[in-house]
């Protein structure tokens, strides 16, 4: 079992920028993040593999966040540039074994975090 604790949520102005944190109680190959918006399901976002040669990343953040982790801290990072209110939602952290691309499927989740773009 690996246990993800999320930090860095909040509320921004359209345009501004937050980064996220996601601490792992230990090492796991894969690691990401989804979001999920009032009203609508749980959406991929972004992923990386260990090494971090691979990531991929939705079509709607491509450009505007980056995803990055240091092994040595068992953490990934998201950084998110030019938010906007369509990027408002509970942010949640996964972890797994198999890296599919924005196909990815988590074995572990945390708990979420907030992040509102306000207007």
């Amino acid at each position: 079992q690996v246990q993800l604790v999320e930090s860095g949520g909040g509320s921004v102005q359209a345009g501004g920028s937050l980064r996220l944190s996601c601490a792992a109680s230990s090492s796991t190959y894969v690691m990401g993040w989804f979001r999920q918006a009032p009203g609508r399901e749980r959406e991929f976002v972004a992923t990386i593999n260990w090494s971090s040669s691979s990531t991929a990343y939705a079509d709607s953040v491509k450009g505007r966040f980056t995803i990055s982790r240091d092994n040595d801290k068992n953490t990934v990072y998201l950084q998110m540039n030019s938010l906007n209110p369509e990027d408002t939602a509970i942010y949640y952290c996964a972890a797994g074994s198999h890296y599919r691309g924005r196909y990815y499927s988590p074995d572990y989740w945390g708990q979420g975090t907030q992040v509102t773009g306000s207007s």
